[in-house]
């Protein structure tokens, strides 16, 4: 009985243990990653240079969460997986208009890195190169205009893409904030489009 016992603890142990391992599995399935890019480094020591790789990377779930990291190994791989990490540790959430664009228009700065974005109707798709294309698809936005200006360093266009991103805010919250309804933000922001797309045709 006793082995029968012993035998049943481990079992459910070992079950267990698979049952986290699914979660983690399942929690890994739900994010795509990209590598943005890598550079050869090198580390000066008394005895020479010590070279390794450092690797950017960007990962989101499609709905609307994403983040970047980086990360620096004697390996490829290994400096994948670090930095993979690290943008999973740092993940933001952005708010998207029907889950396929941005709100309105934003721009953000990092350092020389400057990039402007904005909101497209749909069927524009995603308009913009790089390390801003890369950010775009694991984020989830289909219709999204963006420009860098200045430098085009990947970390600094990356880092001012969030920063971008992360101010945009949903007609719920600007109409919490200013004692409005969600329709009367709305309607604001379609006259305004509007208003820009006279002046610019005119």
């Amino acid at each position: 009985m006793a082995e029968q016992r012993g035998r049943g603890g481990s079992e459910g142990g070992r079950g267990r243990g698979r049952g986290r391992d699914n979660r983690r599995d399942e929690e890994q399935s739900e994010f795509t990653d990209k590598l943005v890019g890598i550079n050869r480094v090198a580390k000066t020591v008394k005895g020479g240079k010590n070279f390794g790789f450092a690797a950017l990377v960007v990962v989101g779930d499609g709905k609307g969460r994403a983040g970047f990291g980086k990360g620096k190994a004697r390996e490829v791989p290994e400096a994948i997986r670090k930095a993979t990490e690290e943008a999973k540790r740092s993940l933001v959430r952005v708010s998207l208009r029907e889950g396929r664009t941005l709100h309105h228009d934003a721009s953000g700065r990092w350092g020389a890195g400057k990039v402007v974005l904005r909101a497209a109707p749909p069927g524009t798709g995603v308009i913009a190169g790089g390390p801003m294309r890369a950010v775009m698809e694991v984020i989830g936005i289909q219709d999204v205009v963006g420009k860098s200006i200045g430098s085009s360093n990947p970390y600094n266009m990356v880092r001012a893409t969030f920063s971008a991103l992360t101010q945009q805010a949903n007609p719920r919250a600007v109409a919490s904030k200013r004692g409005l309804k969600v329709q009367d933000v709305v309607r604001r922001r379609n006259d305004g489009a509007s208003e820009a797309g006279m002046a610019e045709t005119a």
